[in-house]
């Protein structure tokens, strides 16, 4: 059974850090580009970074220069370190697993930043 499940969010002020993590299951997490999206009501899922296979990484724009994406394949999990957060980093984040045509998705964590 395939499993991601996300943890770490939750509130911070502005300026504050949080990490959040992903933890995999039930499938062969080193040969699947990992990411993380996120989503704000009434709007579209925006993603926020990929790391592949080998490591490689993609930001946003938005979040370029703030958040750190990371996996260790020896745990089975992938890693959003994010700095110097923002109001507008508010949002449900969720963690993607994707190889060719298949896709797993996370169930999300809550993100709030706010004085």
């Amino acid at each position: 059974q395939v499993r991601l499940v996300e943890s770490g969010g939750g509130l911070v002020q502005p300026g504050g850090s949080l990490r959040l993590s992903c933890a995999a299951s039930g499938f062969t997490f080193s040969s699947y580009a990992m990411s993380w999206y996120r989503q704000v009501p009434g709007k579209g899922r925006e993603l926020a970074a990929t790391i592949t296979t080998v490591g490689g990484t993609n930001y946003a724009d938005s979040v370029n220069g703030r958040f750190t994406i990371s996996r260790d394949n020896a745990k089975n999990t992938v890693y959003l370190q994010m700095n110097s957060l923002k109001p507008e980093d508010t949002a449900v984040y969720l963690c993607n697993a994707r190889k060719y045509s298949i896709a797993f998705w996370g169930q999300g964590t809550q993100v709030t930043v706010s004085s």
